[in-house]
């Protein structure tokens, strides 16, 4: 008689598991024991995740908070240039400005 795969001379309930094979409770609590460590990791991982994502958050908004003071001090200098200026012309800054802001001018 062939396999179950229809090879030759193997027996069709070879390797199969028999409904006589029971896992002992001892298994099932071993396992259970792993699937709650596994959890407890995940949930670790999830709250250094969302951690990491507020710490995140919280410095894109002082990087926009100095670069907003920065462009305002920079606005405020360029405005005294204009009102009493030294050497030259301050197109150059002003360019550098509207490049900045995302003006084309």
């Amino acid at each position: 008689m062939s396999g179950p795969n229809g090879d030759p001379n193997i027996p069709i309930d070879d390797g199969i598991i028999n409904d006589e094979d029971e896992f002992e409770d001892e298994e099932y609590e071993a396992i259970n024991s792993m699937l709650d460590q596994i959890n407890t990791y995940l949930d670790d991982l999830e709250d250094r995740n969302d951690s990491l994502n507020g710490k995140l958050h919280e410095l894109l908004e002082s990087n926009r908070q100095a670069r907003l003071e920065f462009r305002a001090q920079l606005l405020g200098s360029q405005s005294q240039e204009e009102h009493c200026p030294a050497d030259g012309d301050s197109s150059t800054s002003k360019e550098y400005l509207n490049k900045d802001n995302g003006d084309n001018k």
